[in-house]
């Protein structure tokens, strides 16, 4: 019973000892010094820009555009999609107002 309080206490005073910051860590990196975490941090500002917010592919090869078209057609065709529908949409939904007949109670 001793040693199982004894173990609960030295599991809790580990895991508070060993949190992290990630704010602070954050802020750290974009400070630092050392050129090849410079180096990581640019390389990735530099991809989210050219990939547009990953609304398009980097850098693209013909080979990957052609599977990327047909890929697209196959889920087209899958999923009966209309010619020219853009499926890489969220699709929008309509629920029109039901007709309902009016409940009448029947007089006695």
């Amino acid at each position: 019973m001793l040693a199982s309080q004894l173990l609960t206490r030295a599991r809790t005073s580990l895991n508070v000892s060993f949190r992290r910051n990630i704010g602070a860590t954050s802020v750290a990196l974009q400070q630092t010094t050392d050129p090849i975490q410079k180096l990581f941090i640019e390389k990735i500002r530099e991809y989210k820009s050219k990939s547009d917010g990953g609304r398009k592919l980097v850098d693209p090869s013909p080979e990957i555009q052609r599977e990327l078209k047909s890929e697209l057609r196959r889920l087209l065709v899958q999923f009966g999609g209309q010619d020219g529908e853009d499926m890489t949409k969220f699709p929008t939904f309509q629920f029109p107002e039901a007709a309902i007949d009016p409940v009448t109670e029947p007089k006695e």
